[in-house]
């Protein structure tokens, strides 16, 4: 398993489904072992879920850059 496809698949999967965007706040295990299709250790499932967390923040740092880009 591609770990970074994975986190790719589910932060797309957050932008474009805001019901699985809010089940993945609710409970981030339970959502991501729903996308992958297996029943990972919590360890690894953490990962998963701290690279989900930090790409979606990454995302939402850089589209508030966009924006503020475009006032200057």
């Amino acid at each position: 398993m591609d770990i970074k496809e994975k986190i790719e698949e589910l932060v797309n999967k957050i932008k474009n489904d805001k019901d699985f965007g809010d089940d993945f706040k609710k409970d981030p295990v339970k959502a991501v072992e729903s996308v992958l299709g297996i029943d990972l250790p919590d360890e690894q499932i953490e990962k998963v879920i701290d690279g989900v967390k930090a790409k979606v923040a990454g995302d939402k740092l850089s589209g508030a850059m966009d924006s503020i880009k475009k006032l200057f």
